[in-house]
């Protein structure tokens, strides 16, 4: 069995990185990724920019992208231009996007991370709560891919990845809010590929499952009791990690994958065919209701 490539739970770049694709598969380009700055954002940032990318990472926290972006710098040689904007305002996105494009002359390439996500029973679930979720996924996705086609991709082609989940393959508890947002996006990117193919534009998704190291995982698995437990009903005995995902973004973004289009890359070990859907969570958050 293929061991995973090494990795480190913060957000810091990786003290050694083996190619396995061409050192050289992304020379030049530059990608423009939502939510990059943490994560499987800034993982996918790194690995790109270790294959000859330069990127643009953006999030509503410009500390912690500028933070990140020196990080990515100095780690890969490339260059990273560190950006502050929330999906949902379009005028931010239209900002970022021409300042991108005065920095680097285009993009090549955008990836669509930024998301947000919690626990809570649909019994619970605040109606902005909700709306939040899904103005942040499914919303903010359509919107970044929206501008960049207007800005760019419409005449000079491109490559769209959106992370989703495997949230909306089948139902699960505590997650009504996030797995419809992902499952709308995986059908966005449907439509995209269809509609804008003819403009040399390529649009995928690519979903993850339990990923170690990032603050989804922490937040939503539990304890490690749990997560000794949910780890064993996986296929591949074991979670994956931020490398791995940031490679399947890697084959989706590079000329590996031109002719793949309208897909969804599911990264997950195998958890979507086996994981258990614990019914008993639903009485821990009896008395819970949604803040937001």
């Amino acid at each position: 069995m293929a061991q995973p490539p090494p990795d480190v739970s913060e957000d810091e770049c990786l003290p050694e990185y083996r190619h396995h694709f061409c050192p050289d598969l992304l020379q030049d380009k530059v990608a423009f990724i939502t939510g990059g700055g943490s994560g499987i954002g800034f993982r996918i940032a790194e690995i790109f920019m270790r294959h000859g990318c330069h990127t643009v990472i953006a999030s509503r926290s410009l500390p912690r992208v500028s933070k990140a972006a020196r990080k990515l710098a100095a780690a890969t040689g490339q260059r990273c231009l560190p950006l502050s904007l929330d999906v949902r305002a379009l005028p931010a996105i239209t900002a970022a996007v021409d300042q991108a494009l005065r920095e680097f002359g285009k993009i090549d390439i955008l990836v669509n991370c930024a998301a947000g996500n919690f626990l809570c029973p649909a019994s619970a679930l605040s109606f902005n709560a909700f709306k939040t979720v899904m103005d942040i996924d499914t919303l903010g996705t359509f919107n970044a891919s929206r501008v960049l086609y207007e800005k760019f991709f419409r005449d000079h082609g491109g490559v769209i990845v959106n992370i989703t989940a495997t949230l909306g393959i089948r139902g699960q508890v505590l997650q009504v809010h996030a797995g419809s947002a992902k499952a709308a996006v995986d059908a966005m990117t449907r439509h995209l590929a269809v509609e804008w193919g003819p403009q040399n534009i390529r649009v995928n998704s690519l979903a993850p499952g339990p990923i170690s190291g990032t603050e989804g995982f922490r937040r939503l698995v539990g304890s490690q009791a749990s997560v000794s437990t949910k780890t064993l009903a996986i296929p591949l005995q074991r979670l994956g990690n931020k490398t791995e995902v940031a490679h399947g973004a890697l084959f989706l973004a590079s000329p590996l994958a031109s002719y793949v289009t309208g897909a969804v890359l599911v990264v997950d070990g195998g958890a979507w065919l086996t994981f258990p859907n614990d019914l008993k969570l639903l009485a821990d958050f009896a008395s819970f209701s949604a803040k937001l």
